[in-house]
């Protein structure tokens, strides 16, 4: 193998471990050559250098073991922004963009506020509202000290160092009396007996991250019944979850007193974040 043309040929050899091989290799061969991925194809005959070939093959070698792209080349996109990821945290996926436009449209008529984002990992979703709502004070916490600093780390990368990221277990580390106008959250939610988490990408991300008791809806349900000791009057919660969760979280959202209650779908038209709004304070006394 010397030329780019030739490289991507190498796409065959990821079939058994990757449903997109073709997709996997130019990501690879563009991430090694510095390179945008229609470049390989304005280009296919340019010869690759020795280093290059001898990095190709390191990280060709690491997706046939299954090992993510994401974690391979150390960065994953996500609302169009460049972030950090390493084995720490949960890899940052489309479907969570949903998620974030949820939350800007919530609060697309109000110039500024206070926003929290729990178990942040990466920092992806509050990075992503940060980018969109400047005037917002943003919050992210995490219980993992590596998923604290990596998160710290990807906001120095996009300059957005005024989001505050604490190590926090939920919503500990916050005084009782902290409240915020916007609460979000993508927490662990697959059940520990889902054959999932044996297979892809999963495999290699930290199972506190994606595994919860209770069929996978103990984290919701811690998050939404202490959630209204720190949203203020008015304020929102969105949680993002599991496709076939939407009727359990919509009852959790429910039973806690949360008003206008309801569940939109991702990318796929399957459920996927849970949003309700804490209702107004002569109500809400009475409830908590």
């Amino acid at each position: 193998m010397r030329t780019v043309s030739e490289a991507l040929r190498r796409a065959i050899e990821l079939s058994p471990v990757s449903d997109s091989p073709r997709l996997d290799v130019e990501l690879l061969l563009s991430w090694v050559l510095g390179k945008e991925r229609v470049w390989l194809y304005t280009w296919p005959e340019t010869e690759l250098s020795d280093a290059q070939q001898a990095e190709f093959d390191r990280a060709l070698s690491r997706r046939r073991k299954g090992e993510p792209i994401a974690h391979i080349m150390g960065e994953r996109e996500f609302w169009s922004l460049p972030l950090y990821v390493n084995a720490s945290t949960l890899i940052p996926r489309p479907d969570s963009e949903r998620l974030v436009e949820l939350a800007l449209a919530l609060t697309e008529s109000a110039p500024s506020g206070r926003a929290l984002d729990l178990g942040t990992g990466t920092g992806a979703l509050a990075l992503a509202f940060a980018s969109e709502r400047p005037a917002w004070e943003v919050t992210a916490l995490d219980a993992s000290t590596a998923a604290i600093e990596l998160a710290r780390r990807n906001a120095r990368r996009l300059g957005l160092e005024r989001v505050r990221c604490l190590h926090s277990d939920w919503y500990s580390a916050l005084p009782m009396d902290e409240r915020f106008e916007l609460v979000m959250s993508n927490p662990p939610y697959i059940a520990d007996c889902d054959p999932h988490l044996n297979r892809g990408d999963v495999r290699f991300e930290p199972r506190s991250a994606l595994v919860a008791e209770r069929q996978g809806l103990a984290d919701i349900e811690h998050i939404v019944n202490l959630s209204p000791r720190h949203l203020l009057p008015g304020g929102w919660l969105l949680i993002e979850h599991g496709w076939e969760q939407g009727s359990a979280v919509r009852e959790l959202f429910t039973v806690r007193g949360f008003r206008a209650v309801r569940t939109e779908q991702d990318l796929n038209e399957r459920d996927r974040v849970t949003l309700g709004q804490w209702p107004a304070k002569e109500v809400a006394d009475d409830e908590r």
